[in-house]
């Protein structure tokens, strides 16, 4: 049984034209929450996805100042982790949990 601390460190798959053309490769991109270190970020999609893991690379993306109704607001912080998975393993992120 995987354990629930597992779910609170990948928040959901990054789906966006550069993460789809990084499939190609093996790899793989999650949001993850922003405490998350690389071990519990390997432990994790080992334990849900049932995959072996040979790297893990982690990048925060600052949040971008944007306007609606002429109020300046912020976005957060996102914290991303790219997933290399071992030869012969993927993942389906178009289908959940």
């Amino acid at each position: 049984m995987t354990d629930l601390r597992h779910y609170d460190v990948i928040v959901s798959p990054a789906i966006t034209e550069k993460s789809t053309m990084a499939s190609e490769y093996n790899q793989i991109v999650f949001n993850v929450a922003k405490k998350a270190s690389k071990p519990e970020i390997k432990a994790a999609v080992e334990a849900l996805f049932n995959v072996k893991v040979t790297a893990v690379n982690t990048l925060v993306r600052k949040g971008k100042v944007k306007r609606f109704r002429g109020t300046v607001g912020q976005q957060g912080d996102v914290k991303k982790a790219v997933v290399t998975l071992a030869d012969g393993d993927s993942i389906d992120v178009s289908t959940g949990l």
